[in-house]
């Protein structure tokens, strides 16, 4: 840190661990600028830019592209939404698997009894294995396999902490924009709204594992029900389909 209580690209380098090279190229690209100058005129990184480079830094040791990671950002994703939003989910799938493993004790203790488990426990714990699962799920049942939905949630889950990234905070960004241009009337051959579509398509097969045909089943479960899809009753169907149909001919582009 210098007098003026920023840094300069070389001690910033030095202490980051980050090349003095890839700030530059930071820089020049877009991802992480310094934001003032000092009294001779270089240029320095202050205690804001210094939390958007802990940002990038984090973002991208969870296997973020540096174009997701200026989404994320740019969306208004800050340290304090991170942690909050991954601690929902944890509790929420904690809460899940407690009741799972209520279940599975319950019949557990009753398949050792002389008397055997009961009707409803069995039937309880057929639950539990997913015949009644969120709504999403069922919808996405229509339209894939149980072998097909299982490689889908695996390749989520080989993502690791980047899906809620890509999958919570870029994916519904990269739509907001679709439909933004589609409002304004922008023709779907448009390089704007290809590239979108282009990103879309790459998230797409990451959590497909590269499978078209995934791909294709949780497109089509989309458009039928996008409320069960996104988990918001309010969805709007037809402005969904619309914005799907666009998209699909700039693809076809």
């Amino acid at each position: 840190m210098n007098d003026s209580g920023g840094w300069t690209v070389g001690p910033l380098a030095e202490a980051s661990g980050v090349t003095v090279r890839t700030l530059h190229h930071w820089d020049a690209i877009g991802v992480l600028s310094p934001s003032r100058r000092t009294s001779g005129g270089y240029r320095e990184y202050t205690r804001d830019d210094l939390v958007r480079l802990y940002q990038v830094l984090a973002l991208r040791s969870l296997g973020l592209p540096l174009e997701s990671i200026v989404l994320c950002l740019d969306a208004g994703v800050g340290p304090d939404r991170v942690v909050d939003d991954h601690l929902r989910g944890v509790e929420a799938a904690l809460a899940a698997l407690e009741s799972v493993r209520r279940k599975l004790v319950l019949l557990g203790a009753e398949l050792s009894s002389d008397q055997g488990a009961t009707p409803a426990t069995l039937l309880h714990a057929l639950g539990a294995i997913g015949g009644a699962g969120p709504a999403s799920e069922q919808v996405l049942s229509r339209y894939l396999d149980v072998d097909q939905q299982g490689r889908l949630g695996q390749a989520a889950q080989e993502l690791g902490p980047a899906r809620h990234y890509l999958l919570e905070i870029e994916w519904p960004e990269l739509y907001r924009r679709a439909e933004r241009l589609r409002a304004e009337g922008v023709d779907p051959s448009d390089e704007r709204v290809r590239r979108l579509v282009r990103r879309l398509d790459e998230l797409s097969a990451l959590f497909s594992g590269g499978d078209p045909r995934l791909s294709a089943g949780v497109r089509a479960a989309w458009r039928a029900d996008p409320a069960a899809m996104s988990g918001d009753p309010a969805a709007p169907t037809q402005e969904w389909r619309a914005l799907a149909d666009y998209l699909d001919r700039a693809r076809s582009a």
